[in-house]
């Protein structure tokens, strides 16, 4: 029998993994207080990580020269993806630093 795997904690895991790295999240909120994502930045070695998790099928992360003014909505990429949550962490935990 195949095992499965659960999606939602996989994706816990991920992230914690981006914490241990060195990550700091944001939890922006509408105006009635509900969730709209988790952002996720480091910075290291002349480079932004930042990583935004919408839901668990809508994620975008990206890195980016150290002198991006504005790491969420960088003009120069140096790496980006989007696509499942579980999929882009995955991307992202494989870069080099």
């Amino acid at each position: 029998m195949a095992s499965v795997v659960d999606p939602i904690a996989s994706v816990q895991d991920q992230l914690r993994d981006l914490v241990t790295r060195g990550f700091r999240f944001l939890h922006p909120c509408a105006d009635h207080g509900e969730l709209v994502a988790v952002v996720g930045v480091r910075v290291h070695d002349r480079v932004i990580d930042v990583i935004e998790v919408r839901d668990e099928s809508d994620a975008v992360a990206t890195r980016m020269p150290d002198t991006e003014m504005d790491c969420l909505a960088p003009t120069n990429l140096l790496w980006h993806t989007s696509g499942r949550a579980s999929s882009v962490l995955t991307e992202l935990l494989s870069l080099p630093d």
